[in-house]
């Protein structure tokens, strides 16, 4: 991967920039450019042949001043430790920015979950967990689903856990399924999020959202549910997804100018986000080059697959219309491409605080766990638009205070906020 790509490169430019105009001391930047700890692991896993296969795993912590480490699994063929690296360290300001009381973490393992059967993916959930179960848990780390992971996973996570402690711990992991220490409104969480701080910046820039359109990158869970939030919530219209097809091993971009059916696609959609072609064609859709969807007239870009997908060469495609790109997934924008974006005056809703969503509903999952009492979806979705929209409003203003782009504000707000309980437990 070249330097401009590499995503912990990136998350490093990015704190770099910001710890310029806060004045940071060099100590703190020695602690916070770096994760805290980092373990990598190999995974041994009998396979349904009977073989045994050894896999590459990670599980990164980058900060936990503000408390608990937290952070997804991701269960990715390209998988790398500067990926998870930097995902740890989005997710400290992530959380920070959120103002929930966890810090950053992250884990993965290289592998396409699509190549494994239940059993394989069952054996190695309960492998991760006993190679890594005496660095985390409820009050040192906290992990969670990512891409290529789900509720049943984090389930046997948990029980593998569970079953070495001796007692039932579910708030060692949240995203479970509800009924198994699950959270309500968790699947909807990250997406709805997106919309919502979309909703507040439409507010801002006073555009009737009714009257809009949008183009998403990715159709798993986040884009799904942010699709849905547009359509449903806002009273939008979304034109066109993209999907990766893992029989092809190519991404594509299915349209459809008056606005997709959401209920359609999802009905011809499998359980890793890949759309059936040949129904969508059937049903009047375009299908387009995975690349397509940046290019297209509408007034929110929404990326919400993986990091880097909004670069120097892909801005460029960027229509003119234009006005919001919202950052759904983690990392989607590169500083070259931020610096394209700030002179074209697009508005940009920075991922950490985008898609922070998903935490957010996350740490509502610990914390009902611990009281062993649960909320209504109803009063879960209330608790994170009010979150949402009380991050957001800090960020916009220090983004209006301080005269910056709205990356570098969210920065602030969160560096600011890790800084101060580094601070008052005597690190500095």
């Amino acid at each position: 991967m070249s330097e401009h790509t590499n995503a912990f490169t990136m998350a490093q430019k990015q704190f770099d920039r910001v710890a310029d105009l806060l004045g940071l001391d060099q100590q703190v930047r020695e602690i916070l450019r770096f994760p805290l700890r980092e373990y990598h692991l190999r995974l041994p896993v009998q396979m349904d042949d009977g073989s045994i296969r050894v896999f590459q795993g990670y599980r990164v912590q980058h900060n936990d001043a503000r408390g608990p480490a937290k952070g997804g699994i991701r269960f990715h063929p390209g998988e790398t430790a500067d990926t998870v690296r930097a995902l740890a360290m989005w997710m400290t300001w992530k959380c920070a920015v959120a103002d929930i009381p966890l810090g950053g973490g992250k884990g993965g393992i290289v592998v396409d979950p699509a190549t494994l059967s239940m059993d394989e993916k069952e054996r190695l959930c309960r492998a991760y967990v006993r190679s890594i179960w005496r660095n985390i848990g409820p009050r040192q780390d906290v992990p969670a689903p990512d891409v290529g992971t789900n509720a049943q996973m984090m389930g046997w996570m948990m029980d593998e856990y569970s079953t070495i402690t001796g007692q039932y711990t579910p708030g060692v992991i949240t995203g479970k399924p509800v009924g198994g220490g699950g959270s309500l409104g968790r699947r909807e969480a990250t997406g709805y999020g997106v919309i919502y701080t979309v909703r507040e910046t439409m507010k801002h820039l006073k555009i009737d959202p009714t009257k809009t359109t949008a183009a998403i990158q990715g159709f798993g869970n986040v884009a799904q549910f942010a699709a849905e939030g547009f359509i449903k919530q806002l009273g939008g219209k979304v034109i066109c997804v993209s999907y990766w097809d893992r029989e092809d091993r190519a991404s594509y971009t299915v349209c459809k100018d008056d606005g997709i059916d959401l209920d359609f696609l999802v009905s011809i959609t499998d359980q890793y986000g890949s759309i059936n072609k040949d129904q969508a064609v059937s049903a009047g859709y375009t299908i387009e080059a995975g690349d397509e969807w940046i290019a297209k007239e509408v007034d929110v870009l929404i990326p919400a697959a993986l990091e880097g997908q909004v670069n120097g060469e892909s801005v460029k495609k960027i229509h003119s219309r234009v006005k919001i790109l919202a950052e759904g997934a983690n990392g989607p924008t590169t500083p070259e491409a931020d610096e394209v974006l700030k002179a074209r005056g697009i508005f940009v809703i920075p991922d950490f605080l985008c898609n922070a969503g998903g935490v957010t509903t996350s740490y509502f999952e610990g914390v009902q766990n611990d009281m062993n009492f649960y909320w209504t979806k109803t009063e879960v979705l209330e608790k994170l638009d009010d979150k949402m929209t009380q991050a957001y409003a800090s960020v916009y203003d220090m983004s209006k205070a301080q005269d910056v782009y709205m990356r570098d504000a969210a920065y602030m707000v969160a560096i600011d906020k890790v800084v101060k309980a580094m601070e008052l437990r005597g690190w500095l």
